[in-house]
């Protein structure tokens, strides 16, 4: 029943394989999905199955799914508000899925279901630019690559462009996507004219503020820092391109290219002054720093790409789940079942546990677990609290339940803190990456909620093995 079913039961793996990789070639019909359909393909809209957001919206939130024949997609949610008109919906999806170039998604269907109005593309395997330049500090993503992924990026703004789409709603590092092969991609989400209520008097989507968010990718392509487009020209007003040039490059860069990169960003970022600048002049500026070791050295070499390390939520513990549902009462029914056993992992009771000092503070601590048992949380703070400070060594589970009853007491930014003081204790330890993956996510911060919380599977995948063993 619905399209995506019939799609499935019709389209082979091969078939499938070239319906969602076609870019550069022919475009396939655009499918219409039933919301029901893609509401099953990304398990309800799980948080565990976000994958990107612009930082800016709700609205800009992307979600992975998976289709009945196992194929994945993209799927992107619309507030009914940006779409009150299906047939205006309709209408722009099927000119954006006309577009085929190998730099930009393929826009493979759309639901139209009552209110609701998505888009599903097919799926980039290997994160965002954001994902890759920000938040994977360990992996510093090369110099060749930035300049690899900065031309990516304006052909394919500029292909888009002659194409007819001059505008793109919400350019940023979120919306650049890797391919199989580690190459940069331009979401073809943002190609969408979602017409907003402060757009529709100022006028703000058009090609010179497509220019302008460019010219913010530039900068945090160089400098490796998120930065708001609104604070882009004042990171780079009288600086110079080594002040810009992010540190844990470690040196790794050529000046020359830098330079070229920081003044086509300063172009970009002039909000008058001189000739706008257009996708042409992206293009020529940053063809010339296409060097023969771009060239030769293949995009997921350089991007040091690591192996898709996915979880199957269908063996998630209890806790996973209880964290997935936001369910606190379920982790906190949890958390008094196991007590303090994962605490032995890494506290061996020692000398100092038998001195008088000490063991009034477990006291203070059990009558803190007391209360946290009668659901008495600010009580319960108030006695953890009491244990910490007077301890040189602190349980990590102390930790998670304070954490645990700051997000009954509606204060996510301690409950936060508390997760990451867990981690300290016990750098491994699941459950401190799921209280601060839900702290996260009552904070707003929604792609690095899901993060967390697939590290914390991941980390409880590893630790089956060995407790099996014992």
């Amino acid at each position: 029943m619905g399209c995506c079913y019939s799609l499935s039961s019709s389209i082979g793996d091969s078939e499938q394989q070239t319906h969602q990789n076609h870019r550069g070639g022919d475009p396939t019909p655009l499918t219409k999905f039933p919301f029901s359909d893609l509401n099953a393909a990304t398990n309800n809209f799980s948080l565990a199955n976000i994958v990107s957001e612009g930082g800016e919206e709700a609205s800009d939130v992307v979600y992975k799914g998976r289709l009945q024949n196992g194929g994945l997609i993209a799927v992107k949610r619309f507030k009914i508000m940006a779409w009150p008109d299906p047939k205006k919906f309709a209408e722009e999806a099927q000119r954006v899925e006309k577009l085929t170039h190998k730099r930009v998604v393929n826009l493979i269907g759309y639901c139209c279901d009552g209110d609701e109005r998505l888009l599903v593309a097919e799926f980039m395997p290997n994160d965002t630019l954001a994902k890759r330049l920000f938040h994977q500090k360990s992996q510093t993503m090369e110099w060749a690559m930035r300049v690899k992924v900065a031309y990516c990026v304006a052909e394919a703004l500029d292909y888009c462009s002659n194409a007819g789409f001059a505008s793109y709603s919400n350019l940023s590092a979120y919306t650049v996507l890797f391919d199989q092969d580690g190459d940069a991609c331009l979401s073809c989400f943002g190609l969408m004219k979602e017409i907003k209520d402060d757009q529709r008097t100022t006028g703000s989507v058009n090609p010179q503020s497509v220019i302008f968010r460019f010219g913010t990718v530039l900068v945090e392509l160089l400098s490796g820092k998120q930065i708001p487009p609104s604070h882009a020209p004042e990171m780079i007003h009288g600086k110079n391109v080594i002040e810009l040039v992010d540190p844990n490059l470690k040196g790794k860069f050529s000046t020359e290219e830098a330079i070229i990169v920081f003044k086509l960003a300063s172009q970009c970022l002039q909000y008058e002054g001189i000739e706008s600048l257009n996708t042409k002049d992206l293009v020529t500026t940053l063809e010339t720093l296409q060097t023969n070791t771009i060239v030769t050295v293949p995009s997921n070499a350089m991007l040091a790409m690591t192996k898709d390390k996915n979880v199957p939520w269908t063996q998630i513990s209890p806790l996973g789940e209880a964290c997935l549902r936001m369910d606190l009462t379920a982790i906190q029914k949890i958390l008094v079942s196991t007590e303090y056993e994962d605490d032995k992992e890494v506290i061996e009771l020692s000398f100092e546990e038998w001195t008088q000092e000490v063991k009034d503070l477990q006291e203070v601590r059990k009558h803190g677990d007391q209360a946290f048992l009668k659901e008495d949380y600010k009580t319960a703070i108030d006695c953890y609290s009491q244990f910490i400070e007077g301890r040189r060594i602190v349980y990590p589970s102390v930790y998670a339940r304070r954490s645990l009853c700051y997000l009954f007491c509606n204060q996510p930014e301690r409950a936060l803190r508390d997760g990451m003081l867990a981690q300290e204790v016990f750098s491994d330890w699941p459950t401190a990456f799921y209280l601060q993956s839900i702290a996260l996510s009552k904070l707003n911060m929604i792609t690095d909620s899901a993060d967390t919380l697939k590290e914390a599977a991941l980390l409880e995948a590893k630790r089956q093995p060995h407790e099996e063993e014992s």
